[in-house]
Order: structure tokens, then sequence, then C-alpha cells
């Protein structure tokens, strides 16, 4: 099945320059719907709202992290399929392993591009 250009894809990160470059790959993809949100509260609310077909989330931002907010789209019923990748600057295995348990689609390490971005998103959603 095609992956769907219009559907809207969240991105959520405490910094903005951050947004800005994720939405900008995510345009150079093809993905026409970007959402953003600045830290896990603001992005459940953006989420409860509006049907997101991705939720891109750096792990560490305040006061919700990434984590947090993955595990709280996998206790709600209407959330718990919506696929999750989560972007740190961080490679620990640890977090890995936590990402992995709390239920996360796919694990990116900063710096990245838009090749990274398409794979790990390709993985997820299938070739586009």
């Amino acid at each position: 099945m095609p992956v769907d250009m219009n559907m809207n894809v969240l991105i959520v990160d405490d910094y903005k320059t951050m947004l800005r470059i994720i939405e900008n790959l995510l345009k150079q993809l093809g993905f026409r719907n970007v959402q953003q949100a600045t830290d896990g509260s603001a992005a459940l609310k953006v989420l409860r709202e509006l049907p997101c077909g991705l939720v891109i989330s750096d792990w560490n931002m305040q006061p919700m992290t990434g984590l947090q907010l993955l595990k709280e789209v996998r206790a709600d019923a209407s959330l718990k399929a919506t696929p999750f990748i989560m972007i740190t600057a961080e490679s620990k295995t640890e977090n890995v392993v936590a990402a992995k348990e709390a239920g996360v689609n796919n694990y990116i390490v900063k710096p990245f591009n838009a090749e990274t971005l398409k794979q790990k998103i390709s993985a997820v959603l299938g070739n586009f």
C-alpha cells in the first residue's frame, strides 16, 4: 500500500530550529501536512484533535519527554497504533531498549539527513 503523502505527520521537539529542519526534510521527501508541537503534552493535544499517520519525536524535552509521550500514545486506545519514530542525540543502548520496550517503531540518532529520515520512515510505513 503506498504511503499517503497527505497524512498528518507530527514532529515534536522543544528546539524550534530542529522542528524547522525536520519539517524541511519531510517536505523534501514529499510530505505535505506537517504539524508541530514543542513538548509531549502539546503533542498529545494535537494527536487527540487531529489524526496523525506518523509521530517523529525528540527524546529530551521538558516537562514531558519523548519516552513519556510514547508511553502515553501506546496507553491510549485511539492512538496506540500510531507509528512513532524517536530522535535522540544519544545512542545509549539503555535508551534504545527503553524506547523499544515502550513500543517505538524506529529510532534516529542525530545528526541525520533526508536519506536517513527516508529510510527510517520507509521501515515504518513502507517505501515511498
